[in-house]
């Protein structure tokens, strides 16, 4: 099995900068360098992550860089992310099996290799905090809005099969929030009801309890008003198919929305 970690992260856009990181956003990111911690031990040879800040409208696009380098200034907030530079290693070879098992199962899968094409934040911030080696390749994806949670689940499924027949040990991260009806006040959590709703859900995933986690996501992202419609979820639960166990490490507000420091891996 070569899916040996997967995760929900934050990327939000006032912890791009460890100094500048607020006070009530300060636990999140202690939660966050904790996981990098086990990524480390997990010692990967990948990291495949879907953001929700590169939306793409009809495909499932597939970077397949071989180098993915830049410097990124966040059109959504300037202010806070301005000519932030990064540069990881990419994985073509794993990034096209992925693109060819996605036409294979009938999805619309598209590999972009474009050394112009800039990263966005959702997928900059968090590798800022998890990884300690900034040598070990990326792969990442977009999350598609033409499709459907049900389609974004295949989709994961997919995404799994790849990395169960792959010799690569592969860490997956999904990196978004969980309720996220936003408002003004980077303070801010989310109501009441919504908080509910996400301890919910992520014990489900603590408990490995896959079916309800599915079973509730498409009332849940209507409720909660979950990033991305709840596709960046709705695909990580596609890759794990089999018995895991969770561990929420942390959980922080930002402009009204939730945002979880949850890894899952394979029990026994």
């Amino acid at each position: 099995m070569s899916l040996e970690l997967a995760m929900i992260t934050p990327h939000t856009p006032r912890i791009c900068h460890q100094d500048r990181v607020p006070d009530f956003q300060k636990p999140m990111v202690d939660a966050m360098y904790k996981c990098a911690d086990i990524i480390d031990r997990v010692n990967p040879d990948v990291v495949v992550l879907i953001s929700c800040h590169w939306m793409s409208s009809f495909f499932h696009y597939v970077d397949i860089t071989p180098r993915h380098q830049g410097i990124l200034t966040a059109v959504e907030c300037p202010d806070l992310i301005t000519d932030v530079p990064y540069d990881h290693p990419g994985h073509p070879d794993l990034g096209q099996k992925l693109v060819d098992a996605g036409k294979a199962a009938g999805l619309s899968v598209v590999g972009i290799n474009d050394p112009t094409y800039i990263w966005d934040y959702g997928t900059v911030v968090p590798l800022r905090y998890l990884l300690k080696n900034k040598d070990i390749p990326i792969v990442d994806l977009s999350v598609c809005w033409a499709a459907s949670i049900q389609e974004s689940i295949e989709w994961g499924r997919v995404i799994g099969q790849v990395f169960e027949e792959s010799p690569l040990r592969v860490v997956f991260l999904a990196s978004g929030a969980l309720a996220h009806n936003l408002g003004r006040g980077p303070e801010l959590w989310p109501n009441i009801t919504e908080q509910a709703l996400d301890r919910e859900f992520c014990n489900y995933l603590v408990k490995g309890d896959r079916d309800s986690a599915v079973s509730m996501l498409p009332s849940y992202v209507r409720a909660a008003g979950v990033e991305s419609g709840g596709r960046h979820v709705a695909v990580l639960l596609g890759v794990v198919q089999n018995k895991f166990m969770g561990e929420l490490h942390g959980y922080g507000p930002s402009s009204g929305s939730g945002n979880p420091v949850l890894t899952i891996q394979y029990a026994g």
